[in-house]
């Protein structure tokens, strides 16, 4: 299960924290498999090497997608070693991805949730680096900042982080955490 984190809606749809949500929807379009509606989630079921892969992006808003996470866990019986859970990273410089097997929410509200909900920290994660040096000097309201849309600068290098980040993700169904570290990190 390839988890995205995000907030559901229009007003959401392009900012920076939704990266997980619009990750999902690059592979969604890539597989030619729309998401449809469920119970605390937004669902996609593609097949990659003979692997049945779910997407989840929760509908729960961000800082309760622990909620929606547990439930697909346990509704599918998916081991938490089967997870990926890929988020924004405000601690990371823009474009940075940042692959690990369990590690701290790093303040992370959607991955407190997770924790909270699953108890316990040890799931793999794909962070991607949101942080802009130049902002975080002016304003200390990050929460203005991770619900901002991206700006021009930014967009025109998303689309190269989502080719390597698709990479990551496919190199994890098929080999694993700990082979796809040793090969991107």
């Amino acid at each position: 299960m390839i988890i995205g984190l995000g907030n559901p809606g229009i007003i959401y749809e392009k900012t920076r924290h939704n990266f997980g949500f619009l990750l999902l929807n690059k592979i969604s379009k890539k597989y030619f498999t729309p998401f449809y509606k469920k119970k605390l989630g937004d669902i996609c079921k593609i097949t990659y090497k003979k692997n049945l892969i779910f997407l989840l992006k929760p509908t729960t808003y961000i800082n309760c997608s622990g909620i929606s996470v547990k439930y697909w866990i346990n509704k599918e019986k998916i081991f938490l070693k089967n997870i990926l859970v890929i988020s924004d990273d405000l601690n990371l410089k823009f474009g940075i991805l940042r692959l690990k097997s369990k590690g701290s929410s790093g303040g992370h509200n959607g991955l407190k949730s997770i924790e909270k909900e699953i108890k316990t920290s040890n799931y793999p994660r794909l962070r991607f680096g949101i942080k802009n040096n130049l902002f975080m000097k002016k304003n200390k309201n990050y929460n203005d900042y991770v619900l901002n849309n991206w700006d021009k600068k930014e967009i025109k290098y998303l689309s190269i982080f989502f080719e390597k980040s698709v990479k990551i993700i496919l190199s994890f169904i098929e080999y694993g955490i700990n082979k796809t570290m040793n090969n991107f990190n």
